[in-house]
């Protein structure tokens, strides 16, 4: 079951500028770093308030995040949601027509599995499911 937001993901093209910025703004320096391969980025995450915010820097030009920044840009890259099951919100949104990007859960940062939903099914947004791995 989908139970709250986890957190929001901001792409960037430098993640040692971005955080100097967010630190700024709001003089947070708790910041979890951590490298995903099998996403290939880079990430720096901290807590504003009870919400996380992830800044996510692509590892190569082949990384789906290279992609996003060269089309897109810097800025919002994705909402992510809390499940306490993953696969069976994925078997219950794909029995829903809701387009799937990844159809079984990836490895991705903080411990946690990970697919993400097409934003074509999603009014535009890029919805990224998790959950911690325990």
């Amino acid at each position: 079951m989908i139970k709250q937001l986890n957190h929001i993901g901001i792409a960037v093209k430098n993640l040692e500028d971005s955080i100097a910025i967010f630190q700024k703004l709001f003089g947070n320096e708790n910041i979890h770093r951590e490298t995903v391969p099998e996403q290939k980025v880079e990430i720096a995450s901290f807590k504003v308030g009870d919400v996380i915010i992830e800044l996510t820097s692509p590892i190569g030009q082949d990384s789906p995040i290279a992609g996003f920044l060269e089309k897109r840009g810097e800025g919002i890259h994705h909402l992510a949601f809390e499940s306490t099951d993953i696969q069976s919100d994925l078997n219950r949104l794909a029995q829903n027509s809701v387009k799937l990007i990844n159809e079984t859960p990836q490895n991705g940062a903080h411990d946690m599995l990970i697919a993400f939903l097409h934003p074509k099914s999603t009014n535009g947004v890029l919805i990224e499911i998790c959950q911690h791995k325990d």
